[in-house]
């Protein structure tokens, strides 16, 4: 075989790795900036690792759909640098709750029903917020539904505190970004005598 062809196919391969790897460090670098991910030293390497072994996940799947052997594609999230094992722990923070069996009123309805209602066509609902690598679902789903009730009874949409439930309601039950209950928050709410706004006390994303 012609040495000048082994060395240019030598020099073609090893020119080729580092472009692959400059493509993946940039994505890795994107990533990290749209997500504002910040890592210690001890931790960015482990955390690398999981998003790359997601992200080939991700580029596997999608070349599977197109060759039409899946029906739905795949893209890269805030949670890709996450094990699905802590993906799990954070996103699964309410609890289990044992109900009691009790009569429920249903109380005569003669008005017409529409067909549909959009809440947030009808100034309920503020906007989607993202709990995080916290368990704290169930505060979410409290201040939303408070926030709903106040907007019927004053008119008025404010966005409340979770963090103010994730810091201040273990008495009630609850465990912070380990989980807890919506009855749990709203007793909070009920013996605190009411819950801070989101702009007085910001969600931080960890027990406070």
């Amino acid at each position: 075989m012609n040495p000048f062809f082994l060395i240019a196919r030598y020099l073609g391969r090893a020119s080729a790795a580092p472009k692959r790897y400059g493509s993946l460090e940039a994505r890795w670098h994107q990533w990290k900036a749209t997500h504002r991910k910040v890592y210690g030293p001890n931790e960015e390497g482990w955390r690398r690792s999981v998003w790359e072994k997601n992200m080939k996940m991700i580029d596997l799947h999608n070349q599977e759909y197109n060759l039409g052997r899946q029906t739905f594609t795949l893209a890269m999230n805030a949670f890709g640098d996450m094990t699905n094992k802590e993906f799990i722990q954070v996103r699964n923070g309410l609890q289990n709750q044992k109900h009691k069996r009790r009569r429920v009123f249903r109380e005569p309805y003669a008005a017409e029903i529409p067909p549909t209602v959009d809440w947030r066509e009808e100034g309920y609902v503020t906007p989607v917020n993202n709990q995080g690598q916290c368990g704290s679902c169930w505060a979410f789903s409290a201040t939303g539904a408070l926030e709903g009730q106040m907007f019927w009874k004053t008119g008025k949409l404010i966005s409340l505190s979770e963090q103010n439930l994730v810091d201040g309601s273990q008495a009630q039950g609850n465990e912070g970004c380990n989980g807890g209950l919506m009855n749990n928050a709203f007793q909070y709410v009920k013996s605190n005598g009411g819950l801070d706004s989101e702009e007085s006390y910001p969600y931080q994303v960890k027990l406070g």
